[in-house]
């Protein structure tokens, strides 16, 4: 079973945030030793010149004021969320800089498992997760990332996994999506999408997908093809149709995302589904078309 131990929220308080805060409780609420991480982060302003920024340094004073603020929201959250997972560990901490930056910091520290974010859905990701931060966060991260839009309720029986199903370099996505299903003992969608300019033919691709099955000895999946204009637009689409909980994406470690979440297809999801997205940064994950 996959290690939750230790479940890192980045928190600015908002209802996103706090949905993300109450998912991670039930993830924490399978492993009482686990521990929710609740983490504020305030990007201060830099000041370049030297005669303003007497004027509008932020003194050790008003530090603390911000500080006394937060640990108000954090009492806030945990008194009215802690008693639907009681026995749960939750350290919540402020931090001063960068915000992906310092999440990324504080993934490395206290040997996280695991992120798990906020999104605010149609009007995209903002406050905490500004664009290039959340892409930052989910490329750069050594650990997998939850994406949460609405408050979840129930188990996560069905996962879809869109990929190409070639083999080569796979082994620590593969680890990591088999654990994740083991964790929820959930079925595993394997999904292509057939696009116009990017057409494979359906007993070529089954035969491929279960190629790929039986070379990581999956158990309890299915093979799906579905055809659309776009890759992301099949994806929620079919989906949508088996009513999955979650949908796991693979990303490139190094340079770009791959295919499926470069464009800001993450935020197109979030923005079109209720359901979550579980992202996973890997070397070995190649780029290409589709996963």
């Amino acid at each position: 079973m996959t290690v939750m131990k230790e479940i890192l929220v980045p928190c600015d308080f908002s209802e996103p945030a706090k949905n993300a805060f109450r998912f991670a409780l039930q993830l924490a609420s399978k492993n009482r030793t686990a521990t929710v991480h609740l983490l504020y982060i305030i990007q201060l302003p830099v000041v370049m010149d030297p005669i303003v920024a007497p004027v509008v340094n932020y003194e050790n004073s008003y530090k603390k004021e911000l500080q006394g603020d937060a640990e108000k929201q954090f009492d806030k959250l945990k008194k009215t969320y802690l008693s639907e997972s009681k026995g749960i560990n939750v350290i919540s901490s402020l931090h001063f800089g960068p915000i992906a930056d310092s999440i990324l910091k504080y993934v490395s520290k206290p040997s996280i498992d695991l992120i798990v974010m906020g999104t605010h859905g149609t009007s995209g990701f903002q406050d905490l997760f500004i664009g290039s931060n959340t892409e930052k966060i989910v490329r750069r991260s050594p650990v997998p990332v939850f994406v949460v839009k609405d408050y979840f309720r129930g188990g996560i029986r069905d996962i879809v996994f869109p990929n190409s199903f070639t083999t080569e370099n796979r082994d620590d996505l593969i680890t990591e999506v088999t654990h994740l299903q083991e964790f929820f003992k959930a079925t595993l969608h394997l999904l292509h999408i057939n696009t116009p300019s990017n057409f494979t033919d359906d007993a070529l691709m089954t035969s491929r997908m279960e190629h790929f099955a039986s070379h990581f000895s999956l158990s309890n999946y299915t093979t799906n093809i579905y055809n659309s204009p776009d890759v992301e637009q099949g994806i929620h689409m079919f989906a949508t149709r088996i009513k999955a909980g979650l949908i796991a994406i693979g990303t490139h470690g190094h340079g770009r995302l791959v295919h499926l979440i470069h464009g800001g297809l993450a935020q197109e999801m979030a923005n079109h589904s209720d359901m979550m997205i579980w992202t996973y940064a890997s070397d070995n994950v190649l780029v290409e078309h589709q996963a």
